[in-house]
């Protein structure tokens, strides 16, 4: 049984800039990719919070993260720009692509970008929020490790790529659907894994192609499933997705793709031969007054949501759950009463503090 320990939003956030800062950060980057990772804990999003952290420092220890990076454009047109983020933390480089990405569109009505030579870059619904922020559309989506298994075959030759768009509403909040394009993403097995308990079958295949709900199927050979599990449940949809997001990612970039992309999880290195450089996203925001005005979209996104929220349920108590309301009340929730990280995460991050000489978690 793994026991949580609760930790105050500002001490989580002072203990993960103080060890992006001992990587070579400088203070508004530590302060970035700590808002990044921090925007998951509270949302309820465990998997891309702080439990990441100590992944970002491997990498970094392995030469694969350039904690001083010169992140600029290298070819642009009025309304899209291709960014190179010179093997930065995703953590910082996407937020910098996302205010090219807003400037456009305040002046085209819309900016697209794609980014090469990049890291991990959190949750996609951070991205995609800026733009909300500004009453805009929000769109990002990125390639990741290969650990994804294409419709039909056991070879990892995609990642967990997921997709992102972003809506502003009233009196609600935005609507947002950040999903990943496999039936899970891999933070949730590395959460398994540390809470010692099985996955769900439909999740992850052996080696040999055969449902397995061994958190640790991936490190065996195993992968995970496209969104769908098998080809009688809608596989092909969930390939469809993933390499829609990892051409638009990265073969529109400069990135290195499929197979080829740069793994974030300890047990995998780049293969030799990369086609490209690092890895690879894709962001937009979208004027929502390029179609109609700010104040009529929200009070039909408005309705929007109170009419599904309506819907008659099949049980009473569950009702229907708009996308990205549970993510609100989580965040409500934990900015108010702490942050819940179980005992394994803490102590890993611990690990980390000791090895940078900073004060530990208690």
């Amino acid at each position: 049984m793994n026991e949580y320990s609760i930790i105050e939003e500002s001490t989580l956030r002072s203990f993960t800039e103080s060890v992006f800062k001992s990587m070579g950060c400088s203070d508004g980057h530590a302060a970035l990719a700590a808002d990044v990772l921090l925007k998951a804990d509270l949302r309820g999003v465990d998997s891309h919070g702080v439990a990441r952290l100590t992944g970002y420092v491997r990498l970094w220890e392995k030469g694969r993260i350039n904690s001083k990076p010169n992140i600029r454009i290298i070819h642009e047109t009025p309304s899209t720009a291709t960014i190179d983020g010179d093997a930065g933390l995703g953590l910082v480089v996407a937020p910098f692509a996302m205010k090219v990405a807003i400037e456009k569109a305040k002046i085209a009505g819309s900016g697209w970008i794609a980014i090469k030579n990049s890291n991990h870059f959190g949750i996609a619904g951070y991205h995609a929020l800026m733009a909300v922020e500004q009453d805009m559309v929000g769109f990002a989506v990125t390639n990741a490790s290969p650990l994804v298994a294409p419709t039909f075959s056991t070879e990892r030759m995609l990642g967990t790529n997921p997709i992102c768009y972003a809506f502003p509403a009233g009196k609600y909040p935005p609507f947002i659907t950040d999903m990943a394009t496999s039936t899970a993403a891999n933070g949730k097995l590395e959460i398994a894994q540390r809470k010692g308990i099985d996955v769900p079958a439909g999740w992850i295949q052996d080696k040999g192609g055969n449902t397995t709900t061994n958190p640790h199927g991936l490190k065996e050979g195993g992968s995970l499933l496209p969104l769908g599990s098998d080809r009688e449940h809608g596989s092909h949809k969930g390939f469809g997705l993933s390499a829609t997001v990892d051409i638009l990612s990265a073969v529109l970039s400069g990135a290195s793709y499929g197979p080829w992309a740069p793994p974030f999880v300890a047990f995998m290195d780049p293969l030799p031969n990369q086609p490209g450089q690092g890895l690879g996203h894709f962001l937009g925001a979208m004027r929502v007054d390029g179609f109609r005005p700010v104040d009529e979209f929200k009070s039909h996104m408005d309705n929007w949501i109170d009419r599904f929220k309506q819907a008659t349920p099949i049980t009473p108590d569950q009702p229907v759950v708009i996308p990205g309301e549970p993510e609100y009340e989580a965040e409500i929730d934990r900015r108010k009463n702490g942050i819940p990280l179980i005992d394994v995460v803490v102590n890993d991050l611990n690990e980390v503090a000791e090895k940078f000489g900073i004060e530990k978690l208690k």
